[in-house]
């Protein structure tokens, strides 16, 4: 099989060329690395001597990054594999990814275990999440254990390209692009399953740069979620349900916020996000107005 790495990337520039390093350790190294940025000051123009590292620039906001490296990384490879650019796969990541898909031709997409994830902590660093795949290492081989999900995790999610076909990231869930991951792998694992793999282990560190702000955040936490039960790849109870646990939690930390978490941001987005709801406007794409 031929593997395609994509890593969309936006205002991290100093952490890309650790990344592909990293990835020169991989025991089975990618094809193709394909790096999407929305223009050059976002990137080290890195090179390496161990695979194929491209660069495409153009577009900014995660699902549209993702779609115009999709449209060259499918034609010509059997898996396309997104990595966030903070997160940090095990060396042997992409062997056990293509052996899964080899032995399984019914599985349309996988996701890893993330063993450390800091998204909704401070974030670690580069060197704290190698210790942590270096602690994770040390640890008693884990018995493979396949689950079948609903959806995969945006982070590290790999899918089997033939599934993907014509599929592609709804672009109307501008920059941060929430649940995208959600939407997206519901959709393929329409054609095949989903599957998360324990063996396939990874660190996401969590980095707070590059993110969207607050109240972008915020209002994205409630339109998001009800833009896609609309559209049917979020199951009703499960959009709410996560609505719900993050409203309370920006009301109850907004009090006493984390200094890595603007809450009260957070909250006010919330709150514009249900004035529009109660209008009857579900409009994802609005917070580019922000």
């Amino acid at each position: 099989m031929k593997s395609a790495v994509i890593i969309p990337t936006c205002g991290r520039k100093s952490l890309l060329p650790r990344l592909i390093a990293h990835l020169e350790q991989q025991t089975r190294r990618p094809d193709l690395v394909l790096i999407s940025a929305p223009d050059t000051t976002h990137v080290e123009m890195t090179r390496s001597d161990q695979f194929e590292v491209a660069y495409i620039f153009g577009k900014q906001g995660l699902t549209a990054q993702r779609n115009q490296a999709l449209q060259k990384a499918l034609p010509g490879h059997d898996v396309v594999v997104f990595f966030d650019d903070d997160f940090l796969p095990d060396n042997d990541y992409l062997c056990l990814l293509e052996l899964a898909f080899a032995a399984h031709p019914d599985w349309a997409a996988i996701t890893g275990d993330v063993v450390r994830d800091d998204i909704c902590g401070a974030g670690l660093s580069f060197d704290e999440g190698l210790r942590a795949l270096d602690q994770s290492q040390s640890k008693p081989p884990r018995l493979p254990l396949a689950t079948q999900e609903l959806s995969a995790y945006g982070c590290n999610m790999a899918f089997r390209a033939a599934d993907v076909g014509d599929l592609r990231f709804d672009e109307r869930l501008p920059l941060y692009g929430w649940q995208e991951d959600v939407d997206f792998s519901t959709q393929v694992g329409r054609r095949g399953q989903i599957i998360r793999l324990n063996t396939l282990r990874g660190v996401h560190l969590g980095i707070k740069s590059g993110r969207v702000s607050g109240v972008r955040f915020g209002y994205s936490q409630i339109v998001n979620p009800l833009y896609l039960i609309r559209k049917g790849t979020v199951p009703p109870r499960k959009g709410l349900a996560l609505m719900a646990r993050n409203v309370v939690a920006n009301v109850m930390r907004s009090i006493w916020p984390e200094a890595y978490i603007d809450r009260r941001g957070r909250l006010r987005g919330n709150l514009l996000a249900a004035y529009h709801v109660l209008q009857r406007r579900i409009e994802p794409e609005h917070i580019l107005n922000l």
